[in-house]
């Protein structure tokens, strides 16, 4: 078991990697061309290389090709994980970049809890939680672990730790770990992840899919790995119940599994909300 999880960490790992390594690719050579175009000694080549930068003439390929760059949705074999479901792929156009939307939980142990989801910091993660919201993948699934530094973990229908889509995708807006000040006492500093905090969580990081965290107190770890994806807006009274709910070994023997079951009877994901315009007493 311990062979085929590290086999499969391995495998998340390259794959990753190697997407990231396409990306920088890319990168370089915009930048090249940008160069280039700047440089140039004819006004028709710089006309011409600035709308074929604007996209003037993309094809159909070329567009599906920066789409797919916005959200890297990245195929997990269920043969190597048995624990992962297929409920297909997120699209990969018209994902919204800016605004928020709203994730609303409702669980068997209160008032739901409602999320705001951040689709500027956090793109493809939000489209993600959307995406498998409207597939009722995290419909009467249980929350398997109240973890030892301070947050619900949901989201695995295996109960697992290793459930989830058959595709991930990279993290973003992963909190960067401060630099150390002798000025600064720990108290003064500001938490990575703030209670109320909403994440998501893979295994290995990087590789997110179903699985997230709802933070019920402050956490700052010497070095971050969650993305985080959103917010708690209503509902931390929930989330605080939940927390004080009693643990038992799981399957690993760790003592993190809920007594009680905390059970997602619905999970659902809004349309994006645009970002609200600086009022006129705010402008210059």
């Amino acid at each position: 078991m311990a062979s085929s999880r590290d086999r499969q960490r391995k495998l998340a790992r390259a794959k990753l990697d190697r997407q990231m390594a396409r990306r920088a690719a890319k990168e370089r050579r915009r930048r090249r061309v940008l160069a280039g175009v700047g440089s140039g000694v004819a006004v028709l080549l710089i006309v011409a290389g600035i709308a074929w930068i604007g996209g003037a003439f993309d094809s159909d390929e070329a567009d599906q090709t920066a789409a797919e760059d916005i959200c890297a949705w990245t195929p997990q074999s269920t043969t190597a994980n048995t624990n992962l479901k297929d409920v297909g792929t997120p699209p990969t156009t018209d994902i919204p970049t800016s605004g928020t939307r709203d994730m609303t939980i409702t669980t068997n142990q209160g008032d739901p809890i409602k999320v705001s989801l951040d689709n500027t910091m956090s793109p493809c993660g939000s489209a993600d939680l959307a995406y498998l919201a409207s597939k009722k993948f995290y419909d009467n699934t249980d929350c398997h672990e109240i973890t030892t530094y301070g947050a619900i973990r949901c989201g695995d229908p295996s109960g697992t730790g290793l459930g989830g889509p058959t595709y991930s995708v990279y993290s973003e807006n992963v909190p960067a770990a401060p630099e150390p000040s002798a000025s600064a006492s720990p108290s003064a500093k500001t938490p990575l992840y703030p209670k109320g905090t909403v994440a998501l969580i893979g295994d290995p990081p990087g590789t997110n899919g179903s699985q997230f965290l709802i933070f019920f107190k402050d956490y700052s770890p010497a070095t971050p790995e969650y993305a985080i994806v959103g917010t708690v807006t209503s509902g931390l009274e929930t989330v605080t119940k939940m927390s004080k709910i009693a643990t038992v070994a799981n399957e690993a023997g760790d003592k993190v599994k809920p007594k009680s079951k905390i059970t997602i009877k619905s999970l659902t994901v809004g349309d994006a909300e645009a970002a609200a315009a600086p009022s006129a007493s705010t402008q210059s």
